[in-house]
């Protein structure tokens, strides 16, 4: 995957435009929640000031209406934040599309909610070539935008006159492409979730890629049910049964592998007090409940783990949630983090399951993206890594 890179650019002097991520959480009295998505984003400040760019930042914040700016939508506390992070100010531009404002070389503001300029959601070439014009540099660094095409993440790439992934953006693509483009082989994959229907793209992409498709949650009833096995009252998609027969086919056909659980917990109620009982799943009765992975399937995975050079994991394994339906998810987990493998996880109960057991530090490269990690597997063209690639010369 071929892009421009803003730690290869000389920046001295030069008007540098970059879109952060920074749609952080915003309490009633706007005081942020959460400021990991500002942590992320100052790296690529200071690399520009280091230099001596005139550097120019902004975000979208929540789903405000174009043109009709309100408080609530205002980026004002990330201002703040922004000032007492970097140790300077960081003065706030409302209105900004016209460059009517002071910026020197050194210096850095914050442009106010992009999506309240017209045209933003629209991708409109008008408002690129208008933006185009406030900066030599234009810099992506939101991964989890760049599933959308909007002004600010692909018509100005296209229209700037130079442009170029921010050290974020950059760190994300080279971990996705080494995992599903280039991957050491053997490459296992893990899936899991509540149902197919949500992931059916992603099982069908990682069909053609993976050397093992691991299956978890509600998604592996719907595989074991395919595959002639009872599940009781769990969880299931009857309609994309035939879907799990393809990808089960497909997968075959390569002389790739689908272990499906041998063992599994079932209880007769959705609880976490819930009495529990471990079945084979040739035994899983007609009110019980598979609520993750037995601890023979774990083990036995566990070991595939040891052998794979590359690991994707979107999903738990069972409902994690509950300490009782935990264990498959946390063995699996532990495997990974274990793993000399290079190892990729993203999706927000894969990485709830990662705080729950601790195991962060371990894991090669952890997705906050959201959707755009989700369409990514899917092998979905991203509108935003589209432009840089056309933009990479």
């Amino acid at each position: 995957m071929q892009f421009r890179k803003l730690s290869d650019l000389d920046l001295a002097g030069k008007r540098v435009f970059i879109r952060a991520d920074l749609n952080v959480p915003l309490d009633d009295s706007g005081n942020i929640g959460d400021d990991t998505r500002i942590h992320s984003a100052l790296p690529a400040l200071q690399i520009a000031l280091a230099q001596g760019a005139a550097v120019m930042v902004t975000s979208h914040l929540g789903r405000p209406t174009e043109g009709e700016p309100n408080p609530q939508d205002s980026l004002a506390p990330i201002a703040t934040q922004l000032s007492r992070l970097l140790g300077r100010p960081v003065p706030l531009v409302p209105n900004w599309i016209g460059g009517d404002f002071e910026l020197e070389p050194g210096q850095i503001v914050l442009l106010e909610n992009c999506r309240l300029n017209k045209g933003e959601k629209k991708d409109s070439p008008e408002l690129a070539a208008r933006l185009a014009k406030l900066c030599d540099i234009y810099v992506n660094d939101s991964f989890a935008t760049a599933h959308r095409a909007e002004c600010t993440t692909h018509a100005l790439p296209l229209a700037a006159p130079i442009a170029c992934a921010g050290p974020l953006l950059a760190a994300e693509l080279e971990a996705l492409s080494r995992a599903l483009e280039t991957p050491e082989r053997p490459l296992l994959a893990i899936v899991g979730g509540s149902k197919v229907s949500t992931k059916l793209a992603i099982l069908d992409s990682l069909a053609d890629k993976a050397d093992q498709l691991i299956l978890g949650g509600g998604i592996a009833n719907t595989f074991l049910l395919a595959a002639g096995y009872p599940i009781g009252r769990s969880l299931v998609e009857t309609d994309l049964v035939p879907d799990a027969r393809r990808i089960l086919d497909k997968m075959v056909a390569r002389g790739a592998a689908v272990p499906l659980p041998v063992d599994v917990v079932v209880a007769r109620e959705f609880s976490p007090h819930a009495e529990i009982s471990i079945k084979s799943v040739a035994e899983v009765g007609d009110e019980d409940m598979i609520l993750d992975i037995g601890p023979e399937t774990a083990g036995k995975l566990t070991a595939q783990l040891q052998t794979a050079r590359s690991i994707v994991w979107n999903g738990p394994l069972g409902v994690f949630e509950f300490d009782a339906f935990a264990e498959g998810t946390r063995m699996l987990g532990k495997a990974i983090s274990e793993s000399s493998a290079m190892s990729l996880a993203g999706g927000g109960d894969t990485i709830a399951a990662i705080a729950k057991f601790g195991i962060a530090e371990q894991i090669g490269y952890i997705s906050t993206a959201g959707s755009a990690f989700l369409e990514f597997l899917e092998g979905k063209t991203l509108p935003a890594i589209e432009a840089l690639q056309q933009r990479a010369h």
